[in-house]
């Protein structure tokens, strides 16, 4: 199916403009939960910064104008009743703009300029083109007038605080363009430039095929996918700093991280369409894997975090992948992730278990990725049902690539280490009608209202029949209009904005989604399908939603939400197309 040449609009109030490979992006969003009144040149190279400042102005007074932004994947557009200025990328480190009709003002975003913070400006004289230099990213921001004139300059070579930058203005016809690039230290002076019409459609043709590749079943019952391809064709970065290949960041807004489980998602929705970037983003974490085995909390540009772990999915997801590529991987790939599968297992089953303990613990919430759930208000010390679960998956993933490496000895030992710690989770954790968790110190247990005590669902298959049935029911409490809420919406404990006391998060609804059609529950699998789908085509792909209005909260662009979304879309088009006559 050919994708619309132009692609989906979106606000950039939602959405950041960005392109495959960049690490920067143009939208009014410069800070958590932070929206500037005028769109900004935000890095992701040192943390998230907001660097330039881009205004359009009016071309007589000088005055910022006032315009309308509109934005598809490959041209972001300023429009006014005196003229537009038009913006898209050449290459991920270079954006082209063109106006008529309209000035138009690069300036930095912060005044203030001290010997170890802020943006210093000058005019480069080798290049013949003005410079900012980010104390904050790390890099250079060059602008080359290609067309027009430079109506003003203010704060060239100034110490201290002040305003910095320069003004556009066209020629006769009110015309002028510009380059703007991101670069280290130096680079030969900007070449002479491809025609912007050309650039823009360069662009639209890439997205087209990365949308073609990973979303070749769309059809008018998916109507979101076009657009939550782009979210993630435009969150993806080229390798830099500490990235070390090319990698999809969970947003361009302020999470800006790859998460050790978040990945998992992105590396599902990709596999068929663009296998060799889906194997990346699953390898991504494991680079930084430790001596322990352990896998980072997260990974950046600049920033590997270790204070806590993500949970043990990457069986369940490494599972899925192989199925999901279009072509089987060599030994030596399989021989690679089962040797770091095999460590990352292995440090749950040594620095995770308590002496003489058969079930592994989380140290805080946030290592089970879902931070402040009710499961861990008594302590967070804690032996729970979901742990366990994604370990027997990851035992049994390990079990099977074993004996494809022929490694007959091996794939027993986890064969049998999968069969009891799933002996030991029924025995330990189940009660009559429910999982509990336990204290570690206290040896206290306990159930909370909190959807990650329904998790072990994901077992599936390996379910005894009656605790899926239980599992099933207490499930479809958590259901509303809009999907799963995370906590049960009568609980004294849910809060609408509560990050996991409430609201509905994508990789609850496709581990739970999985696991429930596994287990036979199908129709259950279909509602929970159905209401997410539904709330992403509403409401768009953010962070998490409000379990009762379906309002998207928290970072409005997040990655793994889009690739839940194509995974259920995926599937509930072949689903459909098994049905057709």
């Amino acid at each position: 199916m050919t994708a619309a040449r132009s692609g989906p609009a979106f606000s950039v109030h939602d959405i950041p403009f960005s392109a495959f490979g960049s690490w920067f992006d143009i939208s009014p969003v410069v800070a958590e939960k932070t929206y500037a009144e005028d769109l900004h040149l935000v890095s992701h190279q040192n943390g998230m910064h907001a660097v330039l400042r881009l205004v359009p102005l009016d071309a007589a007074t000088g005055a910022r104008a006032e315009t309308a932004v509109q934005a598809t994947p490959a041209l972001l557009s300023w429009t006014g009743p005196a003229g537009r200025v038009d913006l898209a990328y050449q290459s991920p480190d270079t954006v082209r703009l063109r106006g008529s009709g309209l000035g138009f003002g690069v300036a930095a975003a912060e005044q203030a300029l001290t010997p170890f913070s802020g943006t210093y400006f000058f005019h480069d004289p080798a290049a013949d083109a003005y410079v900012f230099t980010s104390y904050e990213t790390g890099r250079r921001y060059r602008v080359t007038v290609l067309a027009g004139t430079v109506a003003d300059t203010v704060g060239a070579q100034a110490l201290g605080s002040g305003d910095r930058g320069l003004v556009l203005a066209g020629e006769a016809d009110g015309a002028w363009e510009i380059a703007i690039e991101e670069l280290d230290t130096a680079r030969p002076p900007y070449p002479p430039p491809a025609v912007f019409d050309a650039v823009v459609q360069s662009a639209r043709d890439a997205f087209a095929d990365f949308v073609d590749a990973v979303a070749p079943w769309r059809s008018s019952a998916t109507p979101a996918a076009e657009l939550a391809a782009y979210v993630l064709w435009s969150a993806t970065v080229r390798p830099a700093g500490l990235v070390t290949r090319p990698a999809v960041l969970m947003s361009k807004h302020w999470m800006d991280k790859v998460w050790s489980w978040d990945h998992c998602f992105n590396a599902l929705a990709l596999a068929p369409g663009r296998p060799d970037l889906a194997r990346d983003q699953f390898a991504v974490p494991f680079d930084h894997q430790d001596d322990s085995g352990a896998l980072p909390d997260s990974v950046t540009h600049s920033e590997v975090l270790h204070n806590f772990v993500k949970p043990p999915i990457h069986g369940w997801a490494f599972g899925r992948l192989r199925r999901r590529l279009p072509t089987a991987l060599g030994q030596d790939e399989l021989a690679e992730v089962y040797d770091r599968l095999a460590r990352w297992t292995d440090f749950w089953l040594t620095a995770r278990r308590a002496p003489g303990a058969e079930l592994a613990h989380y140290q805080h919430g946030n290592d089970s990725g879902w931070d402040n759930a009710t499961t861990f208000d008594p302590e967070r010390v804690v032996v729970t049902a979901d742990l366990a679960a994604f370990l027997v998956l990851q035992l049994r993933e390990l079990a099977d690539l074993a004996g494809e490496l022929n490694r007959p000895d091996e794939a027993r030992r986890w064969a049998r280490a999968a069969e009891e710690m799933r002996t030991a989770l029924f025995e330990q954790l189940w009660t009559a009608d429910r999982f509990v968790a336990r204290g570690v110190a206290t040896g206290d247990t306990w159930s909370s209202s909190s959807l990650l005590d329904l998790m072990p669902v994901v077992l599936g298959e390996h379910l005894p029949d009656d605790v899926g049935g239980a599992l099933a029911d207490r499930i479809k409490a958590h259901l509303t209009p809009y999907g799963l809420a995370t906590e049960l919406t009568t609980s004294p404990h849910y809060l609408a904005d509560g990050y996991w006391r409430g609201p509905i998060w994508a990789p609850a609804t496709v581990l739970i989604e999985d696991g429930l059609r596994r287990a036979g529950h199908h129709r259950l699998a279909d509602e929970i399908s159905a209401r997410f789908r539904a709330l992403c085509e509403t409401h768009g792909f953010a962070e998490n939603f409000d379990a009762l209005t379906g309002t998207g909260l928290r970072d409005r662009a997040y990655t793994w939400t889009a690739s839940s979304y194509l995974l259920l879309a995926e599937a509930h088009e072949l689903r459909r197309g098994t049905h057709r006559p």
